[in-house]
């Protein structure tokens, strides 16, 4: 196998330990079988080459949801394999032997803090941007073991360095192994680089975030700012590079009729293809890159799906499609046992413009249960999330109040009569308050520009998505088809229970049609 050489001599004590790094992590069987397949039987290595066509990702022409469109994005992901093999495996005079394989492979994906992860992503970024020839403000301090790194990013920047992840996803999850190219569709982000211009820039409270030029915007974003923006808003996004190695070197070994569970995208590709629904391609990928949880994989699906639009086993109720109120709502979302995730969509007017223009934001709630049809705080653990214009987390602070009579409608966090989310029962009216009230989630603004005193939103539209998977979805429809079983058993009336007619309830009813006041005295 790759280290065949270890089998005429003593494996060495670093070999040993990094054997022992790649296999904790899982991956020393597929090491070992990538590196005989794509090794040179005479120099038992590896050339530099093979390496760099074995991680390329080329995407010439990609679809993209946003009018953001930096025109160097498809040369930048030709740079994506040389960049990492340059970076990480050390070649000698006959190529990449297995020890070089080994440790280059521990070095960009072997166990390591997120903070160190993310640090791999910006200095492969900062790579592919030099061999693209563009400048670049990012520095990093030579022969550091930390991988320190100083320096900005311009919101354009992190544009890129977002779709570039994104990108390595898109291929792990949709292209199959017998093809070298497909198609890349590039989601709408724009709430997410916001998220991070708002967190690591200095901007005033005239920042119009609603009708930003994100490619335009000139304003840095310190590194170090950055890294912890991402650790607390997307830990996740480092993932990426990971799945995105194992994925390459999976089809470097596998027949083309065992290349794994990807699916290549053949639905509609057209930029405005999931812009109706408020869970977009961009605000799903978004969710998902907050810190891993039982719903992380089922948002993935929703964002890598061939048409996203044509989900309708996630989307359970629509209030546009469904019918707008309490009811409504209620009779497609009962029965169901497992997490969801509610998006509503409002109109205010911004009180500092001029003109009262009517701003639309976006927010959210994760629920780790079914809703239930009660007049108390209930529920476990989940998030808010403020979605558009700008994107951010609010996660469960661990305290939690005692059951007291609600209002009539949906409630998220906060108090009673103070309801941090409130959805009043007819869906017309959305209370958004102050974090203050609010004990159950992380402090912060879900809206922009809200202050300390209540705000009243028209709401435009709703979106309940269950996130539970088949299993809960099943579970709810044989849930349905019992009520809807028992409805019809109660509505039916067998006459033949009734001895004469003065007994039958359509005497009952014509006696009170015809003098519903008239005391009748009871027979005993």
């Amino acid at each position: 196998m790759g280290a065949s050489s270890s089998t005429e001599q003593p494996a060495s004590a670093e070999q040993r330990e990094l054997e022992n790094i790649a296999a904790s992590t899982g991956a020393l069987p597929l090491l070992q079988k990538s590196f005989s397949n794509l090794s040179d039987p005479q120099t038992n290595a590896i050339s530099v080459q093979t390496l760099q066509q074995c991680f390329h990702l080329c995407y010439e022409d990609p679809v993209c949801e946003s009018q953001q469109k930096p025109e160097p994005f498809p040369r930048l992901l030709d740079h994506l394999g040389s960049s990492i093999v340059d970076l990480f495996f050390l070649s000698e005079k006959g190529g990449i032997n297995w020890l070089g394989f080994l440790g280059g492979y521990v070095k960009c994906c072997g166990r390591m803090s997120t903070s160190m992860s993310l640090n791999i992503l910006l200095r492969i970024f900062a790579m592919a941007v030099k061999k693209l020839g563009l400048s670049s403000n990012l520095e990093f301090e030579p022969d550091d073991a930390d991988c320190k790194i100083n320096g900005s990013l311009l919101p354009s920047d992190l544009l890129l360095l977002l779709w570039m992840c994104w990108a390595m996803l898109w291929n792990v999850r949709t292209l199959k192994s017998s093809e070298r190219k497909g198609n890349l569709l590039l989601p709408d982000i724009n709430h997410l680089v916001l998220s991070a211009v708002v967190a690591c820039a200095e901007v005033d409270s005239s920042f119009d975030l609603w009708n930003c030029d994100i490619v335009g915007l000139d304003v840095q974003l310190p590194v170090g700012k950055f890294l912890n923006w991402a650790i607390t808003t997307a830990p996740i996004l480092s993932d990426c590079l990971t799945q995105y190695v194992n994925r390459r070197l999976q089809i470097s070994v596998l027949a083309e009729d065992e290349a794994g569970s990807s699916e290549s995208i053949s639905g509609d590709m057209s930029p405005n293809a999931s812009q109706a629904l408020l869970l977009t391609r961009g605000r799903a990928w978004a969710i998902s890159l907050a810190p891993r949880s039982t719903i992380t994989e089922e948002i993935l699906k929703l964002c890598f799906s061939a048409d996203i639009v044509g989900t309708d086993e996630n989307l359970l109720y629509r209030s546009s499609t469904h019918g707008k109120g309490l009811n409504r709502f209620w009779s497609n979302v009962e029965g169901y046992h497992g997490p969801l995730l509610v998006l509503i969509s409002a109109n205010s007017e911004d009180a500092y413009q001029d003109n009262n223009k009517a701003r639309k934001w976006i927010i959210g709630a994760l629920t780790q249960q079914g809703f239930e049809n009660k007049d108390t705080f209930y529920g476990s653990s989940g998030n808010l999330y403020a979605i558009s214009p700008i994107f951010h987390v609010f996660s469960p602070s661990g305290r939690v109040y005692e059951s007291h009579p609600k209002p009539v409608g949906i409630a998220f966090g906060g108090t009673t009569t103070n309801e941090r989310v409130f959805i009043d029962e007819d869906f017309a009216k959305l209370t958004v308050r102050h974090h203050a009230m609010d004990k159950t989630y992380q402090p912060g603004s879900l809206i922009p520009n809200q202050g300390f005193l209540p705000v009243e939103a028209s709401i435009s539209e709703v979106e309940v998505w269950g996130l539970g998977g088949k299993t809960a979805k099943e579970v709810q429809d044989s849930y349905k088809k019992r009520e809807e079983l028992f409805t019809e058993q109660r509505r039916k009336v067998d006459l033949k229970t009734f001895a004469t007619w003065d007994d039958s309830p359509e005497k009952m009813m014509m006696d009170m049609m015809g003098d519903p006041n008239r005391v009748q005295r009871e027979d005993r």
